[in-house]
């Protein structure tokens, strides 16, 4: 079995360098601080930043702490720690926390765990926008990782052949639905468990870090698929003035009113929260499909009444009405994938701005920025919305995947109605066709009085950095409403 080896400075061990283990200390104690505080375990320390140079007394104590919370922690706990608030985006905090864990001389299955969730989390964060979206190979995960791992020369081990062959199977899925018939989570989980000691082989760590990775990608793409094609249903509900709609395949009620159900469909934004196994994760997931097909049979419904409604006028010499039900084209369905596993293209053929609302538009903006990590030392981020490039700065980016609160929710709002409108002018532009710049722009208008409000609501409060953020968001906004006006 390769032994893994973990990169120390020059003449340093880890058995003999107080050093080494008292900067570990250091750099992950941000982290299990925040762990204890969302768990409610006792802090015994009043500082929030450890010393350079500690005693011998500091040293033992924190060390026993932190030794202690390797074990009361569980995954799933960590995880939801990481992806909801920015210590995600420490690299160096990363690395210190997943090298903690595998010096560790005897390692529980617990720590198989993190160390599992750790590693795919790192990747995620360091791997560069040009391989991000690629089919991505053994040689590119050892790239990203060589860091933590060293340098190691990808090989595809017997025992992780299956593994190889999941990654196979996920570039041919094409709805949610195919995935769920399969049980890749416990297979994943059977070669992690029948491995013992030789998980911690590098080349079987490179393995399990590609298959975690596109698994979770695959499973986001898919799912937000979903997502947008619910939200423009019932977007279309709503404007047809349906109120109540039967969701006895989500297990819900036969009598839901629409703007519940849109909040359901509001509450997948965030990442799972709760530890899940293949049987949770399965079940959440069919709830999801199950309200697909909902929204799916209430437009049905809302269309043949409105055909018989016509029918009815005609047979009585009366003027045809002239409502009628937009198809289900604001998002590509998850049955309509394209084959390489990057981030969905949200550029469609024909009229997008016509077609494009409110909703869609910020689900098209969060899905781009959840699928690519934003790249280190850059400000700015660009998202793209049918041909149009919207750029975000790092606040309205994180406002998306990082952040919660009414200021987060401002922004998100800010960049959506910003988008809306920049993509309308750009398709009036390039095409003549206004139609859709008055529904943006009304919708631009409305937004750029809110967010002036927030702005002031913030000011009062001394919120100096919700109101600044918000503040240079809405003044581009109101540039992009200028800008439409003109057209």
């Amino acid at each position: 079995m390769t032994k893994l080896t973990i990169p120390l400075g020059s003449g340093t061990t880890v058995e003999n360098s107080r050093e080494v283990q008292w900067a570990e200390a250091r750099s992950v104690f941000p982290i299990y601080l925040a762990l204890a505080k969302q768990l409610g375990i006792h802090i015994p320390f009043t500082q929030r930043n450890l010393p350079e140079n500690p005693d011998l007394e500091l040293f033992s104590q924190v060390q026993t702490w932190l030794d202690s919370m390797d074990k009361r922690v569980i995954v799933y706990q960590l995880r939801h720690l990481l992806q909801m608030t920015t210590l995600n985006a420490s690299e160096s905090s990363l690395k210190s926390l997943i090298e903690r864990h595998l010096r560790k001389a005897v390692k529980t299955h617990f720590d198989r765990d993190k160390i599992d969730f750790l590693l795919v989390q790192y990747f995620a964060l360091c791997a560069p926008a040009k391989i991000y979206h690629k089919r991505i190979e053994p040689p590119d995960v050892a790239e990203v990782m060589k860091p933590i791992l060293g340098d190691v020369e990808p090989a595809t081990l017997v025992w992780c052949e299956p593994l190889e062959a999941m990654i196979t199977a996920l570039h041919g899925f094409r709805s949610l639905r195919e995935i769920l018939k399969t049980n890749f989570i416990e297979q994943g989980r059977r070669v992690k468990e029948s491995a013992g000691g030789m998980f911690y082989d590098a080349s079987a760590l490179l393995a399990f870090i590609r298959f975690n990775f596109l698994l979770r990608r695959t499973l986001i793409e898919l799912m937000h698929a979903d997502l947008i094609a619910i939200r423009a249903g019932i977007a279309q509900l709503e404007a047809g003035e349906v109120r109540i709609v039967d969701c006895h395949h989500a297990g819900l009620t036969a009598a839901e009113p629409v703007n519940k159900v849109r909040k359901l469909a509001d509450e997948w934004k965030q990442p799972f929260q709760k530890e899940y196994t293949e049987r949770s994760v399965s079940q959440a997931f069919e709830k999801l499909l199950g309200l697909r097909a909902d929204v799916e049979v209430a437009l049905e419904k809302m269309a043949a009444k409105i055909s018989d409604r016509l029918v009815i006028d005609s047979a009585n010499g009366l003027q045809p009405g002239t409502q009628k039900v937009t198809p289900l084209e604001v998002t590509p369905s998850s049955s309509s994938r394209t084959p390489e596993r990057g981030a969905p293209d949200v550029s469609t053929k024909g009229d997008v701005p016509a077609a494009l609302d409110f909703e869609a538009c910020m689900e098209q903006i969060w899905e781009q920025l959840i699928a690519t990590p934003a790249q280190r030392g850059r400000t700015m981020t660009t998202v793209k919305i049918g041909t149009t490039r919207i750029l975000l700065s790092s606040w309205e980016a994180a406002a998306f995947v990082s952040e919660n609160g009414a200021s987060a929710e401002d922004l998100r709002r800010a960049v959506a109605a910003r988008a809306m409108v920049s993509t309308a002018t750009a398709n009036a532009k390039e095409r003549g066709h206004t139609f859709a710049l008055d529904k943006a722009l009304a919708v631009g208008r409305v937004e750029a009085s809110r967010l002036q409000d927030r702005v002031d609501v913030a000011k009062q409060a001394k919120d100096t950095e919700a109101a600044v953020n918000l503040g240079i968001s809405t003044k581009r906004l109101l540039s992009a409403l200028d800008e439409a006006e003109r057209v």
